[in-house]
């Protein structure tokens, strides 16, 4: 079994009064995660996608919470967005039951953050949870090894599901992405047109890298524009994709309101438009291989619990760098290239405007330093 980052932040949080929240789309391992650090445990395991369980939670007292958990000391919710005031339910528990350590997971932000965030103020750890990292796949399969995998995660991604199941990815993907991927998106009541956001999804995936415009979207999918900015946050809100903003501070012509719009799996981004085609006839592989670093980079960012913003920059006379951090007040910018041979300069301007930013070129012969190993 691979062993999980979030596994050591989460034991390190264990018996503080806390509820551990990890939030995650579906079938990134976060049940998986949690049994496993559970069997040994005398727990009550609930998963809120079983009708009896959602029942058995209605309307809950303390007193009658006292009694569905009885004598056990772990309680874990699985699918915890299923259950209607799950937050206040987990708040009754902790604040009545101080030795119990509750644990939950959630496929979906917004359905389970926005009900859990008031009641549990300052009563629970919030974890996000990611498709397998290239740090996790390097230490379960070797660096030299997972170096090697590099086109095939470029393709496949790193679901567990997929990175489990050798010769079968196009299959596992198509199934993940039928049966899971829009699963919490269409269970959201204000989504009327489901066919309207899987050709935005569809959109958004042949525009990685790219500057996006949701006017644009709106004409290809046949929506206004305030739809296309509700929608992407919806999958945002549901870790399909993530949004890079543009950094701006000295010059007047920067980009102030810009944005990109990735995948966190590139497998998953693949499958959306159809294209498994190998990375060496692609006519994307830049934009694929910018899109798998910066995902991978803000999966090591997240689980190290760094204070970093990413952005991208760029100019209206089209001067740009692909990745921007800032970290106390300190930039660090990157520019990608797949082709080793391909140089990149620092934009004069930039430089000028920011003379104490660092800058370099990440290529696919040194990216594994960039992900820290």
């Amino acid at each position: 079994m691979i062993t999980r980052i979030l596994e050591s932040r989460i034991r390190e949080r264990i018996n503080k009064g806390r509820a551990i929240i990890v939030f995650g789309a579906r079938q990134v391992g976060k049940t998986t995660l949690l049994r496993n650090m559970l069997k040994d445990s005398d727990a009550l395991c609930l998963n809120g996608d079983d009708a009896d369980v959602r029942m058995l939670f209605s309307d809950a007292t303390s007193t009658r919470l006292r009694a569905i958990i009885g004598t056990k000391k772990i309680v874990f919710v699985d699918e915890a967005q299923r259950i209607p005031d799950i937050g206040i339910v987990l708040k009754l528990i902790i604040d009545n039951n101080p030795d119990i350590q509750v644990y939950a997971t959630g496929s979906s932000s917004f359905g389970l953050a926005n009900i859990i965030n008031e009641p549990l103020t300052g009563r629970k750890y919030e974890m996000q949870m990611f498709p397998l990292s290239f740090a996790e796949l390097s230490d379960h399969h070797g660096l030299l090894e997972e170096k090697r995998m590099l086109e095939h995660r470029l393709v496949y991604g790193s679901y567990p599901a997929v990175v489990n199941s050798v010769g079968e990815e196009r299959e596992v993907l198509q199934e993940l992405t039928d049966s899971y991927l829009y699963k919490d998106i269409f269970m959201f009541d204000k989504i009327k047109k489901s066919e309207k956001i899987v050709k935005l999804l569809q959109a958004l995936a042949f525009q990685i890298g790219s500057e996006v415009s949701y006017n644009e979207l709106a004409q290809i999918c046949g929506l206004d524009s305030k739809t296309v900015d509700s929608y992407v946050q919806l999958l945002e809100q549901a870790f399909v994709v993530f949004r890079l903003p543009s950094y701006s501070r000295n010059l007047r012509n920067e980009l102030k309101f810009a944005k990109k719009v990735y995948f966190w799996d590139c497998g998953i981004r693949n499958a959306v438009i159809g294209n498994f085609m190998l990375p060496e006839v692609r006519q994307d592989i830049g934009a694929l291989f910018e899109n798998y670093i910066i995902s991978e980079r803000l999966k090591k960012l997240s689980y190290a619990g760094a204070y970093t913003r990413p952005y991208f920059w760029r100019t209206s006379t089209k001067q740009e760098i692909d990745f921007i951090e800032e970290t106390d007040g300190q930039l660090a910018a990157y520019e990608f290239k797949w082709n080793p041979r391909k140089t990149a300069n620092v934009p004069s301007s930039f430089a000028r405007s920011y003379p104490d930013a660092t800058f370099k070129v990440v290529t696919r012969d040194d990216y594994y330093e960039f992900l820290g190993l």
